[in-house]
């Protein structure tokens, strides 16, 4: 059996004008990178969590996206992450979300997953239980990147939350990360990262780190990670919808996510995107904003890198 795998780094608003050569150039090779290491991992016959934490890890380290490093700041000023993983094989999850100070908010979710009773834990006790479990931790200046300041106080003139980038045409563009993959047993697997939107309320989480809104996996239907506007995908719980359409309405993965993206999200004010998998390893990449970052490693070993 073979393998495939995605990975995307945010939709919305993505100007080709406003993006430029040099920054489309740079995303393209960092959403290189993460396919790279996910493959890595396929390619031995590791498992599909392992190769869609590893895709993460890159992204999330990456300024470019709006995950890890490249948080966006809250109305407070901090960077709050959420992230979330799960297993395809028996539906095991954990996330993390408001988060401050851990370098790679993908791997606390792993921790979360495979050593805690909980699914999700927050805020300061999850930061604990992290840092107690090894997780690396990182000062505030490893987070500011100056560029994400400047957008959030142009968010906080405008008294916005939003997309990091939705405020203007000068904004170079980035976004929410994730990865869903398949591996070589049949497992699907799937991990969403994001530092949210700027200038959001402390302490508000998004869809992300939610298991059935933002990311999903189950091997008898798919593995789903989301991206757009949280609020939407969280009272759609797009992810987890996108399953039940293939499971109780026997829709394939093309017609289930093309009526989540494309019909239900809208009816709900949200704008979006997302990437799945199913457990024959198709992946499709649906999203009706202007762009949406991704790369995709289909079952013939074929690599496609797109944003618009």
């Amino acid at each position: 059996m073979t393998f495939s795998i995605a990975v995307h780094g945010g939709a919305g608003l993505i100007r080709r004008h406003s993006l430029g050569a040099e920054r489309e150039a740079a995303c393209r090779q960092v959403l290189r990178g993460a396919i790279d290491a996910g493959t890595e991992v396929l390619a031995r016959g590791g498992d599909a969590l392992e190769a869609a934490i590893a895709a993460v890890v890159l992204l999330e380290d990456s300024p470019l996206f709006n995950a890890g490093r490249g948080g966006v700041f809250a109305a407070d000023g901090t960077v709050q992450l959420d992230a979330a993983v799960m297993h395809g094989k028996d539906r095991s999850a954990g996330g993390v979300c408001a988060v401050r100070g851990i370098r790679n908010p993908i791997l606390g979710a792993e921790v979360v997953r495979s050593q805690s009773p909980a699914v999700l834990l927050a805020g300061v006790e999850a930061e604990r239980f992290l840092t107690a479990h090894g997780i690396r931790t990182e000062p505030p200046d490893y987070f500011h990147v100056q560029e994400r300041w400047d957008h959030f106080l142009k968010a906080r003139a405008a008294g916005r939350a939003v997309l990091d980038h939705d405020l203007d045409d000068d904004e170079e563009p980035k976004g929410t990360v994730g990865c869903v993959a398949r591996d070589v047993h049949g497992h699907v697997a799937a991990a969403t990262s994001t530092g949210g939107l700027a200038n959001k309320l402390s302490g508000r989480v998004g869809d992300s780190p939610v298991p059935g809104a933002g990311t999903f996996a189950w091997d008898a239907t798919c593995a789903v990670s989301a991206t757009g506007v949280g609020e939407a995908v969280l009272r759609s719980s797009a992810a987890a919808r996108v399953s039940a359409l293939m499971e109780l309405a026997g829709l394939d993965l093309d017609q289930a996510t093309r009526r989540v993206v494309f019909d239900e999200l809208p009816a709900l004010g949200g704008v979006g995107g997302l990437i799945a998998v199913d457990g024959g390893g198709r992946i499709v990449a649906p999203f009706d904003s202007a762009g949406m970052y991704r790369a995709i490693r289909d079952t013939d070993g074929n690599v496609e890198i797109a944003i618009w």
